[in-house]
């Protein structure tokens, strides 16, 4: 495992990050436990997950399984904690998560459950932080992401909590998630006006494929954004479905179903597809392995991969990536498609 810098932090972590969202919910224990052995034993070190995963999975949860199982393994393996670069985010979980699942025994309402974020509230964060660290098992995360962007709070008021946070000793770095650019700049300069510890790291949608035009979603990056990280070294990417649910790895037919491929449809996302197989035929690799060592090859800006699985071939599969050199002429193709 590689390790790079988070942010201009000097903090060194794996250059793979393992999501652990669906972990306690898709896995017992002894799965999850053995996912997050091999985990370590590959040397990675950043290990991400939330405090709402993964109420959706479970029909009368409120959350709070993935970072459960973190405690009960962290409990179980001494030593695991301080050798692990861990993340959590606060502010999406639901509020009467009763709401927002159907009376016919169906699928969770999204769109109701975007209504019900609890926010970013000073009050929220402060309850939602001890209820992770409880969770968790310890007396502090290393960082510490506001999960979505709660534009009904005062940016100062949250910001001013998470540097107590800081302060206390409870967060050692801030984050931020699913937020647009413009954002992002007036957080950086609320937090150079006060002097409070300013985010070093952004969590977002990113892979190899590009968004399709006039798309409004502010969870994926886009231009803007990139243009915006490329000039703001002190900000890596932590980027999450980096596979689109193995959306390099399937067929033509199996691609037509991905859900996830619609915020990205149109001729474009047919050209780079089309060249992601043919440099994993070239290289021997899976496309996936060939997205992963884009993500990885890729300075401006840095970008960290997340890598949300509850299977251990699946974790094994993308570390190999690490491994996998593409040569300037097939990144260039890449880039280019």
């Amino acid at each position: 495992m590689r390790t790079v810098e988070l942010g201009t932090t000097g903090e060194q972590v794996s250059a793979v990050a393992l999501g652990a969202m669906l972990l306690g919910t898709r896995t017992d224990d002894a799965g999850g436990f053995a996912l997050l052995d091999r985990f370590a034993a590959d040397g990675g070190t950043f290990l991400d997950t939330a405090d709402c995963y993964a109420w959706w999975e479970d029909r009368g949860s409120t959350g709070g399984q993935s970072e459960e199982l973190l405690g009960r393994w962290f409990a179980s393996r001494p030593g695991s904690r301080d050798r692990t670069f861990l993340s959590t985010k606060g502010t999406a979980m639901i509020r009467d998560v009763d709401e927002v699942w159907p009376a016919d025994g169906g699928a969770p309402d999204w769109d109701a459950a975007r209504e019900r974020f609890v926010g970013a509230s000073a009050p929220v964060l402060r309850r939602s932080l001890e209820a992770s660290l409880r969770r968790l098992g310890t007396d502090h995360v290393d960082l510490y992401f506001v999960h979505v962007d709660d534009r009904s709070t005062p940016l100062e008021e949250t910001l001013a909590e998470l540097a107590a946070f800081v302060a206390e000793g409870k967060v050692r770095y801030v984050g931020w998630s699913n937020v647009r650019a413009w954002r992002l700049a007036e957080i950086a300069q609320l937090c150079r006006q006060h002097g409070w510890p300013a985010p070093v790291a952004l969590q977002q949608e990113h892979s190899y494929l590009q968004r399709r035009p006039g798309l409004r979603q502010g969870s994926i990056v886009d231009d803007e954004q990139l243009d915006y990280l490329e000039t703001h070294p002190e900000l890596t990417l932590v980027a999450y479905s980096p596979l689109l649910k193995g959306a390099y790895d399937q067929t033509a037919e199996e691609r037509a179903g991905n859900w996830m491929l619609a915020n990205y449809a149109g001729p474009h996302t047919d050209g780079r597809l089309a060249a992601v197989d043919a440099i994993a035929a070239e290289t021997g690799a899976t496309g996936s392995q060939v997205v992963l060592a884009w993500l990885l090859a890729r300075t401006e800006p840095r970008v960290i991969p997340l890598v949300g699985t509850t299977r251990q071939d699946r974790w094994a599969q993308a570390v190999a990536a690490l491994d996998l050199r593409l040569t300037d002429e097939q990144r260039t193709r890449l880039d280019e498609a």
